[in-house]
């Protein structure tokens, strides 16, 4: 009872996925999470009379039955998407710039978000044109890498996609500078960066114009129930296909047979015997903690060390007692900085006074996410470096986090003129050290390694068969080849079962 075809470390989004991928294989497998339930960061908790969705503010790379995106696909392949019930996104995002007092609604829709930043700069529609042009095909070309079975030359990907391997080389900055798009639109363009955690100089071109192109030419969505409603369909999948998933089963260790995996054991002493095992959970730990030094390859190591960690996060959730109609909250997606040069922005977020936040009013895409009369809503900042472990001591933690809370609320306010803090009846604070305890992640990390110059999307994918140094031992999730962001996990996660089927076919093959 305790052997299984593969195991998987971690529940969340990408681990999920790749269980669902083996069991609807014929493979016996088994899910080990450390917490009560499924998810990893896309969960939700209760406080009072509201339900908050713990990460997840829109699902990209989504799109609809009839308007299709990759992830879309992916569910539809894994015979979930009709138990799933998603609510639209009316407008792409509201983006405030504080020195400038400016702000810009941007809507989805290719033509009319072009005609948009046209009316607000004139001038750019042309290089618009071009930008989205080349998003699409980049766009398809990442489709077409993730979804061929065989291994792809650069030859054809050149005589297909053209574009994406002249630009594949380029940080978004670059790119966006050689199609001579004006600043302002750029920075206009831009201002969703903070989701990727990255900064336009070190972000590549491809991976924001695909991400991009996917999120105004499809639209964006979130799950009715939020992002916990997903994880339960996919736990509830693999257990009807024959897997398991277990709860409250920390990995303390990986177990070694002739320097392959064959399973783990746990911190209550049990162990479990697979020759295949997925981990949803960071390198940083999986190589730090649960794999003997004497096994561990030293270019594992040398990977790992080069790489550098993301973004930390810090949240705010809100539950207000009047509507978001009555408050002035009608957008769904705001982002508040200081400036719109995202360069800049991302050296502020070394400190924990930067203030800049995304926030998000849930209620304006799915009017029945809180009682009748009341509206939820999430404030999200990013802090890089170590600016809030040198800040944070046992004795301060409960000021500190208060403080900053009550700085970005300030901010918001100031900056939009709309007035929160009167309607607030529940508020909770998820520092890095909340995010750290919940799912293991490395300084609370939430972004996984942050994208920058070779370890951009491109790099990683190209060169992911190169980094399994351990025979039956893959990663997926934030960590994984297509970086961090809910659709970029689920994506991740199919892939690393694929390969694992490949592996076991190749070695039936052997036998």
């Amino acid at each position: 009872m305790k052997k299984y075809d593969a195991i998987v470390i971690g529940a969340g989004n990408g681990g999920l996925v790749a269980a669902l991928r083996l069991a609807n294989n014929g493979k016996k497998v088994l899910v080990l999470d450390k917490n009560i339930a499924p998810g990893g960061f896309s969960t939700s908790f209760m406080r009072g009379r509201f339900e908050f969705d713990a990460s997840m503010n829109s699902l990209h790379e989504f799109g609809t039955k009839d308007n299709p995106g990759i992830v879309y696909k992916l569910f539809e392949d894994l015979n979930i998407i009709d138990k799933i019930k998603f609510v639209e996104i009316k407008d792409a995002y509201h983006v405030y710039s504080r020195n400038s007092k400016s702000d810009y609604i941007m809507p989805f829709g290719v033509e009319s978000y072009i005609d948009k930043m046209e009316k607000y700069v004139p001038g750019s529609k042309n290089s618009l044109e071009i930008f989205f042009k080349i998003s699409r095909e980049c766009y398809e070309a990442i489709t077409y890498l993730e979804t061929n079975e065989e291994e792809i030359s650069d030859e054809i990907l050149a005589e297909l996609y053209p574009n994406f391997i002249k630009f594949a080389i380029l940080t978004l900055s670059k790119g966006l500078q050689l199609l001579r798009m004006p600043l302002k639109a750029q920075e206009i363009l831009t201002a969703n960066w903070s989701y990727f955690g990255s900064p336009s100089n070190t972000l590549s071109f491809v991976h924001f114009a695909c991400m991009f192109y996917s999120y105004i030419a499809k639209g964006a969505q979130i799950p009715r129930k939020t992002s916990y409603e997903i994880s339960l369909i996919l736990a509830e999948a693999i257990e009807k296909k024959g897997g398991k998933v277990q709860y409250l089963s920390t990995v303390k260790e990986i177990l070694f047979e002739n320097n392959q995996v064959s399973g783990v054991k746990l911190v209550n002493g049990e162990e479990y015997y697979a020759n295949y095992i997925i981990c949803d959970i960071s390198p940083h730990v999986v190589y730090g903690k649960m794999i003997p030094e004497k096994i561990l390859p030293q270019d594992a190591i040398k990977l790992t060390n080069s790489r550098v960690l993301g973004s930390r996060g810090f949240s705010i959730y809100l539950g207000l007692n009047q509507s978001a109609e009555e408050i002035g909250l009608n957008d769904f997606n705001y982002f508040i900085y200081h400036t719109l040069n995202s360069n800049k922005e991302y050296e502020n977020m070394n400190s924990i006074k930067n203030n800049n936040c995304t926030a998000v009013v849930v209620n304006n895409a799915n009017p029945t996410c809180s009682p009748k009369g009341t509206c939820v809503m999430q404030l999200m900042t990013l802090f890089t470096g170590d600016c809030f472990d040198s800040a944070v001591s046992v004795e301060n933690y409960f000021d500190l986090k208060e403080e900053i809370a009550e700085n970005i609320i300030n901010s918001f306010e100031r900056t939009t003129g709309i007035l929160i803090r009167e309607y607030i009846e529940e508020i909770v604070i998820a520092t890095p050290i909340t995010f750290a305890r919940y799912c293991g992640y490395p300084d609370g990390v939430i972004h996984g390694y942050k994208a920058t110059g070779p370890d951009n999307l491109i790099p990683r994918i190209r060169n992911s068969v190169n980094e399994n140094y351990i025979k039956g031992l893959r990663f997926c999730g934030s960590f994984g080849m297509y970086l961090s962001g809910c659709g970029s996990a689920y994506l991740s996660g199919n892939r690393a079962a694929l390969d694992v089927l490949k592996e076991m076919e190749h070695e039936g093959e052997n036998e």
